[in-house]
């Protein structure tokens, strides 16, 4: 059987891979701990849930324009824009079920076949599967730690050229929950700029941010919002994963291009969760800005545990919700000290989940309650101590 070539380098998401082999040990009866999966274990906000059910019982089961509803479209372009002091139109978003049809698409419809796209590294695993599937050559580019892991800007610069079609950022960031400073994303804009390159700005984590910080938007630099596509949904700030819903941001004449795509391959968003998400963004905000204070608490309590772990020491993330501790003085490979956790009782990732320059970290969500991140601290004490004396 034989298959196109496009399809060869793909591979599951580290996440799903380790959250099945960790559901199998729970089958057997043992005791885990779930720290892989990126996912909120907050409710979707009641006045959500219910403008949900209340539009399937009133029959708003059925097609519906393909970029999204003008009112949200209205709405999106309100709210996001104004967060980011960008004065934008409806026409310029587009809603999709889910936030990955608007990586995938945009890529598709400005990349082809031998054009350069660079992107984060360690990073989100579909940055690298859409540049392949669109025929990119993908240009990884490390995230430095002692930056607080945004771009190695020497690096950016000696990858950087007019081969470049697209730059790729990530800001709060998966898997390291850094967030880029404005003066590297002056810096990548000016290199943008430059060589006539776009910029896709995944800000899908950007409400979730600590400490009274805000993460910038490249798109709000001079010169960048007609280059730029803003990646957003409400998966995460509004604990609506499983409703599938997203948004990008991008010029008008790329929307109507990235709208064909969606045409002919998902058709529509559906019609019910799309009123929901008007009630996310016109209803009571309370809800995020308690689960973002809830995650900055748990955040505190994880990061203070990694640091008192032996061979393990993590800086102190600033958005989304991950920890990505570096473990290169335990003396085990990131896929190894995985697999001892793992053992242990704590399912986590290995940092090359995420790409190569991933090896020596480990990534952790803290999207879980405190008495458990507690227990799995435990866990990865006593199995440290075994390991390392």
């Amino acid at each position: 059987m034989s298959f196109a070539a496009r399809t060869e380098s793909l591979q599951l998401e580290g996440a799903y891979e380790v959250l099945a082999r960790a559901q199998a040990l729970e089958a057997e009866g043992r005791s885990m701990i779930h720290l892989e999966v990126g996912e909120p274990d907050f409710a979707t906000p009641p006045n959500i849930a219910l403008a949900g059910i209340d539009a399937i019982a009133s029959g708003r089961t059925r097609y519906n324009p393909t970029a999204g509803l003008p009112s949200l479209r209205e709405l999106i372009a309100a709210t996001a824009g104004g967060r980011r002091g960008l004065a934008l139109r409806a026409s310029q978003v587009v809603v999709s079920p889910g936030a990955k049809p608007n990586l995938f698409f945009p890529t598709l419809a400005l990349v082809n076949p031998g054009d350069e796209v660079i992107y984060p590294d360690p990073g989100f695993p579909t940055y690298r599967a859409m540049i392949e599937v669109a025929g990119g050559i993908p240009v990884p580019v490390p995230l430095e730690e002692k930056s607080g892991f945004s771009f190695d800007l020497d690096q950016f610069d000696r990858a950087v050229n007019d081969r470049t079609q697209l730059i790729i950022l990530n800001s709060p960031g998966n898997p390291t929950g850094g967030v880029l400073p404005a003066q590297d994303l002056e810096h990548i804009a000016a290199a943008a700029l430059k060589h006539d390159a776009w910029v896709l700005s995944d800000e899908i984590y950007s409400q979730i941010v600590f400490d009274g910080l805000t993460a910038p938007s490249i798109a709000s630099l001079d010169g960048m919002l007609e280059r730029t596509i803003v990646l957003d949904g409400f998966s995460k700030t509004y604990a609506m994963t499983g409703w599938r819903l997203g948004y990008a941001i991008m010029p008008e004449a790329l929307a109507s291009r990235v709208s064909l795509l969606l045409n002919h391959s998902i058709g529509c968003t559906a019609h019910f969760t799309q009123l929901a998400a008007m009630e996310a963004l016109t209803g009571p905000q309370q809800s995020v800005t308690d689960m973002v204070a809830e995650y900055q608490v748990r955040r505190d309590l994880l990061i203070a545990g990694l640091n008192a772990l032996p061979g393990v020491h993590c800086l102190l993330p600033q958005g989304a919700f991950y920890a990505f501790p570096n473990v290169h003085a335990t003396g085990l490979s990131s896929r190894d000290f995985a697999e001892e956790m793992l053992g242990a009782g704590v399912a986590l990732l290995p940092g090359t989940a995420f790409g190569q320059y991933g090896e020596g970290y480990v990534r952790l969500s803290y999207a879980n309650s405190q008495d458990n991140l507690r227990r799995a601290l435990e866990r990865m004490q006593a199995m440290l101590r075994r390991r390392l004396g």
